[in-house]
């Protein structure tokens, strides 16, 4: 079992930044590659980016490219989401997710889930 605890959001100008963590507990973390989702309200939950367990890769949406960075500090058990340059449709609810296998851009293959931090971008 892996418990997942995001904190980190909050209210924030267009063109600030914020950096959002991901508590992981439970199983070991470091073998676990590591997803971030959004969700904003009406829509369905979309895939922000994606880390390896192993050797770094990650991955991105192409709408935050260039914006945010996905890391992780296994010895903390730690993944992190630095995000810059926030732009109002940024506003959503954002989960971190982990699955043994998988570390793609779909949510349904994700094992385990945060319960979300809300990240508010005025205008």
């Amino acid at each position: 079992q892996v418990r997942l605890v995001e904190s980190g959001g909050g209210l924030v100008q267009a063109g600030g930044s914020l950096r959002l963590s991901c508590a992981a507990s439970g199983r070991t973390f470091s073998s676990y590659p590591m997803g971030w989702f959004r969700q904003a309200p009406g829509k369905e939950r979309e895939f922000v980016a994606a880390i390896s367990w192993n050797d770094g890769n990650t991955d991105y949406a192409d709408s935050v490219k260039g914006r945010f960075t996905i890391s992780r500090d296994n010895a903390k058990n730690t993944v992190y989401l630095q995000m810059t340059s926030l732009k109002p449709e940024d506003t959503a609810v954002y989960y971190c997710a982990a699955d043994l296998y998988y570390a793609g851009s779909q949510a349904g293959p994700y094992h385990y889930w945060g319960q979300g931090t809300q990240v508010t971008v005025s205008s």
